[in-house]
């Protein structure tokens, strides 16, 4: 599976980059292809390319605020959890998006 995401907590701090290295841990360690794109107080970091979007079978926003950009996103299965979510269970939330992307 090809997953694209951005990652965005309130402060565009903290949250962010730790829900960025937890999906991309989780994802890679279950042996799926991830680009994660981080939103923040210092603005947009490791920007998604179009070719990443087009080829994804899956978008995760990782997310607990207003992200730009999300028309990106149109036309592609987008999945949007909280930051402290993905922190606590990004193994099992890779693996519920695979079993989504599956079935459908």
């Amino acid at each position: 599976m090809k997953i694209v995401g951005v990652a965005a907590c309130t402060s565009g701090i903290a949250h962010t980059y730790i829900a960025k290295e937890k999906l991309i841990k989780a994802a890679k360690s279950l042996g799926h292809e991830i680009w994660i794109e981080t939103q923040g107080t210092i603005g947009v970091e490791d920007a998604l390319t179009t070719n990443q979007i087009r080829d994804a079978d899956v978008v995760v926003l990782a997310i607990d605020i207003q992200i730009s950009g999300k028309e990106r996103f149109s036309g592609k299965k987008v999945i949007e959890i909280p930051t402290g979510r993905v922190i606590k269970s990004p193994v099992k939330i890779i693996q519920k998006i695979a079993e989504m992307i599956n079935e459908a």
